[in-house]
């Protein structure tokens, strides 16, 4: 596998979690789905809204330094294309599911709290954008 392949495979899998999250917006902004399905269980809103602050406060910062992380980067180092599939789907991954879960429990309680969350995970996931340059430059041998 080479470099170039490994980087449109992780850029699909970036887009493809921007496109569910807009697809989202359009089925429930369209009224094609019922928005506001739980919007009176604060008990269980309160729940899920603290779950998913957590877990945003602790990915976004493991996945913006996840590759400086001496065994990942070595890794990288030894065999560029796999770790960089691997690690970066994982980084991607983290990064996009909860951005998805974040628009989806907006539209579930009609709170803003999860569309803030999901605005700070776009925002974040600027900075892990797939481009060719980037994955030459994580792939490096310094």
């Amino acid at each position: 596998m080479t470099i170039n392949k490994t980087q449109r495979i992780l850029k699909t899998l970036f887009w493809g979690f921007l496109a569910v999250a807009l697809v989202m917006v359009v089925v429930y902004e369209s009224h094609l789905a019922e928005a506001g399905a739980m919007a009176g269980n604060e008990h269980l809103e309160f729940i899920v809204a603290t779950a998913l602050e957590l877990l945003t406060l602790c990915c976004i910062p493991l996945a913006l330094r996840m590759f400086k992380m001496r065994g990942i980067s070595e890794r990288l180092k030894r065999q560029p294309a796999e770790a960089l599939l691997l690690w970066g789907s994982i980084r991607l991954g983290m990064m996009g599911v909860l951005l998805v879960a974040c628009v989806w429990f907006y539209y579930f309680f009609m709170k803003p709290t999860f569309g803030y969350l999901a605005i700070i995970l776009l925002l974040s996931m600027l900075f892990v954008v797939p481009t060719r340059a980037r994955c030459e430059e994580e792939t490096r041998n310094e």
